[in-house]
């Protein structure tokens, strides 16, 4: 089967495609940013782990991205890749970049594992795992039976976006979403059932990635239009840069998160044990476990986010390399409309409704500290939620359309130089609050630039000449 598979990519209706292939990307997005919710939800609701638990799962979380970096610049690269390549009828070489991906995640992941179990005390250390004595035994657990489990889920991450680029968008979101159902219904019997804890809760998660890898694998023997041969596995120097060039934003995305994170979890460790409450050995977990909780809802909705943008790569990719330009302006402006009112749907529950969404990650088993500071967490931390919802859309739009390094440049300065700038700077000045403060305060900034470049963007697309 040829490229020619694909030509319905230029030609029905921009919103129909749209919603063909951004609904699956998002449901396979939200279904992946639940293993690890599902996790905190269930750890947060036993009472033999709590805001303890709560937080060791937040410290381990940031080292889970790490992984997802990685997976994710092979796949999204990958994608964007062998879009533009159908688009111009190279066929050939859009086999030889899913086979060199896939060679590149395996050796990615072997690494990282090995990484991970040798370096495993200092990495949980580096990123606040020992604001308090539980918190810390937590973390060693989690993220031992995590780190075993690195493998199969980079690898299912990786060729989520491989097999929407293929056209199977629904198979990439029913492969995600089979683990993550196995995931929640194994959680709760590990966690309750056998009382395994920690352990449990990562236990139940790897084997809904196993599932969602060894989905990967079937779909990668009978692969529709992209069929790699035994020498697409072969490394080629010039494909894998290329890949790796238009995955690179996507990497910075998730490991300057990582980045931020490790800032965050360590000024909440450092000006948490200066503030009167939480300075105290029993509420010391509490703003780590608080601020993870926060992030974890903002994950959700950028899941919604980068699923909607993800999931028009490959219908961008197709129309640049056939040279329709006036359908990916069209797609562009969709885009952004529908992240706009993501964001503004998001900042309304977050604004309005703080307490039912701290409630759903056991609130109640918690003291009054707890509540309070986790209501103005949501205020604060999230009040630019629709420009980062914008801004994400912006990111992942310009890599679509093979603009490898205006994309990383906006990234690197909302992820490095705001999100860690602020998130180091601003505590100086207001404590503990500081923390909350350098996230909005990014997502404004990086706003203003995103904006001379969506006007640059439509400019270009309008002559023709992106």
């Amino acid at each position: 089967m040829n490229s020619q598979s694909n030509q319905f990519l230029g030609l029905e209706p921009v919103g129909r495609l749209m919603r063909k292939y951004a609904v699956p990307c998002i449901i396979s997005l939200l279904v992946g940013a639940l293993y690890n919710i599902v996790d905190q939800i269930f750890i947060a609701n036993a009472s033999y782990l709590g805001s303890a638990g709560n937080a060791a799962n937040t410290v381990v979380f940031p080292m889970t991205v790490a992984a997802l970096a990685l997976a994710v610049m092979a796949g999204d690269g990958c994608c964007a890749f062998v879009s533009i390549q159908l688009g111009q009828g190279n066929t050939a070489i859009a086999r030889k970049s899913v086979g060199n991906a896939v060679v590149m995640v395996a050796a990615a992941s072997a690494v990282l594992t090995a990484v991970y179990l040798l370096f495993a005390d200092d990495l949980i250390a580096m990123f606040g795992g020992t604001v308090n004595v539980d918190t810390y035994r937590h973390s060693q657990e989690y993220f031992f039976y995590i780190t075993l489990g690195i493998p199969f889920y980079m690898f299912g991450q990786a060729m989520n976006p491989i097999i929407r680029a293929d056209g199977s968008p629904k198979f990439a979101m029913v492969s995600t979403l089979a683990g993550a159902i196995l995931n929640t219904i194994l959680d709760p019997l590990f966690i309750f059932g056998f009382h395994w804890g920690m352990m449990g809760a990562a236990v139940a998660t790897v084997i809904g990635q196993a599932v969602t890898a060894l989905l990967a694998i079937w779909y990668l023997l009978h692969m529709k239009v992209v069929k790699p041969g035994a020498a697409d596995f072969r490394p080629e120097r010039s494909v894998c840069g290329r890949t790796l060039a238009l995955g690179l934003t996507s990497l910075l995305t998730q490991i300057s998160l990582v980045a931020a994170m490790a800032a965050i979890n360590n000024m909440i460790r450092k000006y948490g044990a200066q503030d009167a409450v939480f300075g105290q050995e029993a509420y010391a977990q509490i703003p780590m476990a608080v601020v993870g909780i926060v992030m974890k809802f903002f994950q959700i909705v950028i899941s919604v986010v980068i699923g909607m943008a993800a999931g028009c790569i490959p219908l961008v990719g197709f129309n640049m390399g056939a040279g329709l330009t006036e359908r990916v302006r069209a797609m562009f402006s969709k885009l952004l409309r529908c992240e706009a009112l993501v964001g503004a749907v998001a900042l309304g529950l977050v604004e309005l409704f703080p307490r039912p969404l701290i409630a759903i990650f056991g609130a109640a088993n918690e003291s009054a500290y707890y509540t309070d500071f986790a209501v103005k967490a949501f205020r604060i931390y999230l009040c630019m939620m629709v420009f980062a919802c914008v801004n994400k859309a912006c990111f992942i739009f310009l890599q679509a359309m093979g603009k490898a390094l205006e994309s990383t440049l906006l990234s690197v300065t909302r992820e490095v130089v705001f999100g860690v700038g602020f998130a180091l700077l601003l505590p100086l000045f207001f404590g503990l609050d500081g923390v909350l403060y350098s996230m909005p305060l990014s997502d404004l900034l990086t706003f203003v630039a995103a904006a001379f470049l969506i006007r640059s963007i439509y400019q270009e697309l309008k002559e023709g000449k992106a």
